[in-house]
């Protein structure tokens, strides 16, 4: 990710944007979204407005119109170029034309265009968009209205074309000239518990009764801030469950939009099972690009990024299984890498990764995420050990569906598990190489734990493997499903699974019944979950389930405007149009030929700014005229160097290099932004300061073995707050073991005192929990008993299974 540059005007010019209003209605996990962008053209010149607004890359845009005078004009969905060559057709000959285009290199991010803006003249622009919501950890409901775009970090070959590589401008929260609104109504069948957001809401309202409905809104000067993120929580566990919904009766059957199309989710019940024998290859790829070292979230105290990324490395670390084979990178404008290859996980190979991660920079510059997984997918594959990849990003990409492709084509012989750290990472980039691999996708926003996220998706990857997944459909002769979805190989515990599928024949009587049914074996072991269903289609104006249908086969086929392979593209654009779902080789265009002239002279060009939010204490003050203090040392552009692999602790970094264009005012350089960093005669050894002195958490987990114990020392005895003769002295058996006593009082300490954090110690505690079993022996009981005595330790003995 780069710094946040953009090009500023010397005087303070009117922007035409002045404010967006979002109504969100989400019903049970469907959210159907109308966003409206208020123009208003105070100059005395006609203007062409450019706005560059993100989007959640699930997002299923399917409408798009202006309101003009009190007039309604519906854009259409066209072929982009198509679209693009009738924009500029329209405004040369003086006529108003809107255009709303998804980018051409990454899902979430999207381009309007308003052209010949008259002066005094308004217009409100209104996408309408449907997304499923995805389901947290515990049982929550997620939507996130995308905020933040933070600029992306620039490659040497990135298309012109793209809108991630304008200049878009960028001003102080405080200065920001244009409002947001937003009202949320939700309802479910099952009742509504609680509403939660990471900003300030209204009251809940209750409209009925039965708290199946509610509504709230966003209040009143929200400042961008951050991304608006509303957790809705329902009072019954989410049922399996299947909706079908009615086509267009005036399209011609045998179309995505002419059948009914079925949506059909499961809540798997996957048992818990002890880890496969089969350990596997762990390789962690961590972002140090500079930006990382920004707080973990706006709000006050927050910890640095990088040192919540070092603390989760600690501690999967210390969670991995005995046997098992790992290496860590740390990517920017170039990469390294702890080992030249994956190493066995022992003792030593633990303590010296420990060692490195503990003097780990955010210096690595931009973000390039392609070379390093290049090298790990090239990498000999170890036998018996499959490769589960973990990637950990703050930044975005400019060559997402590169990265997407590359993950894609390795997709058989790994799994990713994907991380997007703070407000305003790539959906596009994070969700996708999940999806294509899968894996599993997690944010990590505003309080929220990168090391609850991360050692919960390690936990996953450490279950053994479901499967032989399969759905089956028992549907009446003469009527049969085609899977639009892709098929799903993998399922997690706690994972919910939701496929598409079209209805194609003869639709039965309004009593007709179907059924479908997921099956999966575990362990040698066969599940199934069946689901019965009425075969009567609903109608839905909005014609959701069919939107989401489309977004969902789209998703699986449209690799961007030049990564798409030639056979999928006609598909592509057939859906996309067809359904009216907006595809990187689409955009809708609305042209109002009803003006009563045509706009007459030369257009002038407005950007809409975005909000500057990293390091505002830094950012200059503008002058009189509104320029800001020109830094030349910060690029517009950086074209770095991909470079050496793996570095010894105290080799200096390779570097990337950088251009600048002359002419262009731009905001003053930050700490963290993603630049190569000149090179230095200091050693890491010299750079770095100790770590974690004040966590006394991470400081007991730091001090665990490989295979799960401790030993009796001074650092445990600084942890548990006792002198080191006390401990020793209370061991109950002269015999016994002293590291069985160390380990038992660490797992004491563990349940007492770190009981909120437990999902990210619990799988070092059954490390532990089982050595302990295996080395104390008969003397285990005795050793537990003492040392609940000694600590006057509330914790119940179940916790060793005795």
């Amino acid at each position: 990710m780069v710094c946040p540059c953009g090009l500023l005007t010397r005087q303070e010019e009117p922007v035409p944007l002045k404010s967006i209003s979002v109504t969100l209605s989400i019903c049970e996990f469907v959210a159907g979204v109308s966003a409206t962008l208020n123009y208003e053209n105070e100059e005395k010149v006609p203007l062409e407005a450019f706005f560059v607004f993100p989007m959640d890359e699930d997002s299923a845009v399917y409408s798009f119109e202006a309101m003009v005078d009190g007039s309604i004009i519906k854009a259409e969905l066209q072929d982009k170029t198509e679209a693009h060559a009738n924009y500029e057709n329209a405004i040369s000959q003086g006529h108003q034309a809107f255009l709303l285009e998804e980018d051409d290199c990454s899902r979430d991010v999207f381009f309007c265009n308003v052209g010949n803006l008259r002066p005094g003249s308004k217009v409100a622009l209104t996408l309408k968009y449907v997304q499923e919501l995805p389901l947290e950890a515990d049982g929550a409901l997620r939507y996130v209205l995308p905020a933040i775009l933070n600029p992306r970090y620039q490659l040497s070959g990135c298309p012109e074309d793209s809108c991630l590589t304008m200049k878009t401008p960028v001003v102080p929260l405080e200065d920001l000239p244009y409002t947001i609104s937003m009202v949320a109504t939700v309802s479910s069948q099952h009742g509504i518990e609680r509403i939660q957001s990471n900003c300030s809401l209204s009251p809940i309202e209750y409209l009925g009764d039965n708290k199946t409905s509610a509504q709230v809104s966003l209040a009143d000067g929200h400042k961008f801030d951050r991304d608006v993120e509303l957790l809705i929580y329902y009072s019954e566990v989410h049922a399996p469950s299947v909706a079908v919904e009615m086509g267009e009766p005036e399209t011609k059957p045998d179309s995505l939009l002419g059948d009914p199309v079925a949506m059909v989710s499961f809540y798997p019940n996957i048992p818990e099972a002890q880890p496969s024998a089969a350990c596997g290859e762990f390789v962690f790829l961590m972002d140090r690009s500079g930006s990382m070292q920004s707080p973990m979230s706006n709000q006050n105290k927050s910890q640095p990024r990088i040192e919540a990324a070092k603390e989760t490395l600690i501690l999967i670390l210390k969670s991995l299984p005995i046997g098992c084979y790992f290496n860590i990178y740390g990517f920017g404008s170039s990469y390294e890498a702890f080992f030249p290859k994956s190493v066995k996980y022992d003792q030593c190979t633990m303590e010296e990764a420990l060692r490195r991660v503990k003097l780990m920079r955010a210096d690595l510059g931009g973000t390039e995420m392609l070379a390093p997984l290049q090298a790990i997918y090239g990498g000999p594959s170890i036998p018996g050990h499959p490769l589960q990849l973990f990637v950990f990003t703050d930044g975005e990409v400019s060559d997402t569906f590169r990265v997407i492709k590359e993950v894609e084509s390795n997709g058989q012989k790994h799994r990713c598990f994907s991380f997007g750290i703070g407000e305003g990472a790539s959906t596009s980039l994070i969700k996708g190489i999940a999806r294509v691999s899968q894996g599993a996708s997690e944010f990590i926003t505003g309080r929220e734990r990168m090391q609850s996220k991360a050692l919960r998706a390690l936990k996953h990857s450490l279950q053994p493997v479901v499967e032989d997944v399969s759905l089956s459909w028992d549907l009446p002769q003469g009527l049969s499903a085609k899977m639009l979805s892709p098929e799903q190989t993998v399922i997690f515990k706690g994972q919910r699974l939701i496929v598409y599928a079209q209805l194609t024949g003869m639709m039965l009587p309004a009593e007709s019944t179907g059924g479908v049914c997921l099956k999966y074996a575990l362990q040698g072991k066969s599940f199934e979950n069946k689901v019965a269903f009425s075969l009567q289609p609903k109608h839905d104006a909005n014609l959701t389930i069919h939107r989401l249908a489309a977004k969902s086969f789209l998703q699986t086929k449209d690799m961007g405007f030049r990564e798409t392979p030639a056979s999928d593209k006609k598909d592509v654009l057939k859906v996309s149009i067809e359904c009216g779902v907006i595809s990187s080789y689409t955009a809708f265009i609305a042209i109002n030929k009803d003006l009563n002239k045509p706009v007459q002279g030369p257009l002038v060009r407005r950007d809409i700014p975005r909000p500057f939010i990293f390091c505002a204490a830094s950012m200059p003050r503008l002058r009189g005229g509104g320029a800001p203090l020109e830094a030349s040392s910060c690029p517009d552009v950086l074209q770095p160097r991909m470079s050496t692999h793996y570095l010894g602790p105290d080799k200096p970094h390779a570097l990337g290099h950088k251009k600048k264009k002359e002419g262009v005012f731009l905001q003053k350089t930050c700490l963290m932004m993603d630049r190569p960093h000149p090179p230095t005669n200091r050693t890491n050894l010299e750079i770095h300061q100790p770590v974690f002195e004040d966590n006394h958490l991470v400081q007991l987990i730091s001090l665990q073995k490989a295979d799960g114990s401790w030993d009796l020392n001074e650092g445990l005895a600084l942890v548990l707050g006792m002198k080191l003769e006390d401990i020793q002295a209370a061991l109950p058996l002269k015999n016994a073991d002293s590291s069985s006593w160390a380990t038992v009082l660490a797992v004491l300490w563990l349940h007492a005192n770190g009981k909120p954090m437990k999902c990210e110690w619990e799988l070092l505690e059954r490390k532990a929990v089982a050595w302990i079993h295996l080395h104390a022996g008969s003397a285990r009981q005795v050793l537990v008993q003492a040392a609940i005595t000694f600590l006057k330790s509330p914790v119940d003995p179940a916790v060793f299974a005795l």
